[in-house]
């Protein structure tokens, strides 16, 4: 990891395309958005020389405990399937060091360099594990001293009633105070949805976690289990702690089925986040927007025994997203940059996560025209800030 500099702010910088401003901080906190002073010098600002600042990407999708990024490559060896790819990763994880402080620590850097400085990573807890992922999780977030934050999900993917002591690990989990409580494919994985999610919900209801789900399953299955689970959060008072990670079934629903149940988790305020997949229909933003379920982008695991692809950039995946969406206007674009960065705040436990003052100094500043150019070039990024501390800077000329 570099050294940290703080910085008092970045100069001569063009807010989400807009004009030439001075972003002052007080600590990790944006002091003031001011328009340009060229005479105006103030000492340890960052010189912006006309780029791009949006607030940083947040990833709401993310497994660093998973990675062998950083290691020598790994050929793919697993069996097709969820349940394949599982019984692929267990075989292999230990000889690799997963997890471990080192693989967590390469993956945030990743991370890091493209502009992410808030993240929701799932870690896995089960039986061969434990809670060590979690452990080494935040020793490597640590090690940025504030400069970044992660919420933790507890994550059983290898399945929670099907595997007799997890549910007990997630509960201790919950009281070593996680974020959320993971739930994955309730009725594929387990074969018993009801005993899944009242398991999981009941650790959320006790603990006062969140809970964000897996759910891969598609078309009606898929549709079935969030049946159930908009049920219990309407039952269980739980409305704003819900998270649908993939949700593949609600681009697979005839339109009025899903307007339908998007209406109800919208008035449950659930949420949805999605890594793009290029196989699958992509979920529908402007009928999420429309129902109030709000949507976040995320990597998922990158480099890992599940797939080798990924190298941590969340902006991609947002250029991935719109493009298998046909999005072409500038309206839809620029609310494609807006899901990766300002509109993820609550994903992260935050209320705002934008270029104003009050929310936290989280800057990334690009060499492009404004928030669409950067969706569809998805340049590199030139300098990340988080929590008022200096992460990554692209010499200039380089």
């Amino acid at each position: 990891m570099p050294e940290l500099r703080r910085v008092s702010g970045v100069r001569d910088v063009r807010p989400w395309g807009g004009a030439r401003s001075d972003i002052h901080f007080d600590g990790d906190r944006i002091a003031a958005v001011e328009p340009h002073d060229p005479g105006r010098m103030r000492e340890g600002m960052l010189e912006g020389r006309g780029l791009l600042a949006l607030p940083t990407v947040v990833n709401a999708h993310a497994h660093v405990d998973k990675s062998w990024l950083g290691l020598p490559w790994q050929s793919y060896g697993g069996e097709p399937g969820v349940d394949g790819r599982i019984r692929h990763e267990r075989a292999r994880r230990g000889e690799l060091g997963i997890p471990s402080v080192e693989r967590s620590a390469a993956v945030l850097a990743a991370h890091v360099r493209h502009g992410t400085t808030a993240l929701r990573t799932h870690v896995d807890v089960d039986l061969g594990v434990g809670l060590r992922g979690i452990e080494a999780v935040r020793e490597a977030v640590a090690a940025y001293d504030g400069a970044i934050e992660a919420t933790i999900v507890a994550f059983p993917q290898d399945g929670v009633l099907r595997r007799p002591g997890v549910l007990e690990l997630l509960e201790e989990a919950a009281r070593a105070g996680v974020d959320h409580s993971g739930g994955l494919d309730p009725a594929s994985i387990d074969r018993d949805p009801v005993g899944q999610l009242d398991g999981i919900f009941g650790i959320a209801e006790r603990h006062g976690a969140g809970i964000d789900i897996h759910l891969h399953d598609a078309a009606e299955l898929g549709a079935f289990e969030l049946e159930l689970i908009v049920e219990r959060v309407d039952r269980l008072g739980l409305a704003g702690r819900v998270t649908i990670a993939h949700g593949f079934a609600l681009a697979q629903l005839p339109e009025a089925r899903r307007r339908d149940l998007l209406q109800a988790m919208g008035e449950l305020g659930m949420s949805c986040t999605t890594v793009a997949p290029l196989r699958l229909p992509q979920l529908p933003l402007a009928e999420l927007d429309a129902a109030g379920v709000r949507l976040a982008f995320g990597t998922d695991g990158i480099r890992d025994l599940w797939s080798p692809y990924g190298d941590g950039d969340t902006l991609a995946i947002a250029r991935q997203f719109a493009r298998a969406s046909s999005l072409v206007r500038d309206e839809e674009l620029r609310r494609v940059v807006e899901v990766a960065t300002s509109g993820a705040a609550a994903f992260v436990g935050r209320e705002t996560h934008d270029l104003v003052p009050g929310a936290r100094a989280d800057v990334v500043l690009l060499d492009a025209e404004h928030a669409m150019d950067a969706l569809v070039t998805a340049p590199p990024r030139r300098a990340v800030v988080g929590g008022g501390r200096l992460l990554h800077e692209v010499p200039t000329g380089a």
